[in-house]
């Protein structure tokens, strides 16, 4: 088969592909998150504590500066979100050992089960749409996201050893 012409490449930058995929993106977000929701409201909480419990996992004695940083969250509203997970015996937080001021968390045993059952379902609906997408599509996609991300140190985050060029 040839190559298609560069005109034929570029024809996904036309207005109504454009405005097609930020309308795909908004639904497949809605989508998402709303198994996610659902669970949420039973526990009586949202999508920023969900968020807080998805990097907590990830990043066991995750310290509450990194966290802001990484949900984009106001520490104010931070502070909420944590404060109730903590109440809730959901989260830990512990002094660092070598700045007191230093707040590191964790999931409690609570906090875990619930996360899990929440990224359960958020993978499940990710490996179904991979799945049926094909490699060479999810290759595609995560190109897509990583020039969605704004910031090249978020993008680093998720960098491959083929991504990544020479070091300087």
């Amino acid at each position: 088969m040839p190559d298609p012409s560069p005109a034929a490449t570029l024809l996904f930058l036309r207005e109504e592909d454009l405005r097609q995929g930020v309308e795909l993106l908004y639904f497949a977000t809605r989508d998402f998150a709303a198994e996610c929701d659902a669970i949420l409201e039973e526990h009586e909480l949202g999508r920023p504590h969900h968020l807080a419990l998805h990097f907590i996992a990830r990043q066991p004695q995750i310290t509450v500066s990194t966290l802001v940083e990484l949900t984009a969250l106001s520490k104010q509203s931070l502070g909420r979100v944590l404060d109730l997970l903590i109440r809730r015996t959901l989260v830990n937080q512990r002094p660092g050992p070598n700045d007191r001021r230093q707040r590191l968390l964790t999931l409690t045993p609570a906090g875990a089960a619930l996360e899990k059952t929440l990224s359960d379902r958020q993978r499940a609906r990710i490996a179904r749409a991979y799945r049926d997408a094909g490699a060479a599509a999810v290759d595609g996609f995560r190109k897509v996201l990583l020039g969605l991300v704004a910031s090249p140190q978020d993008r680093r985050r998720f960098e491959r050893p083929t991504d990544a060029g020479p070091r300087r």
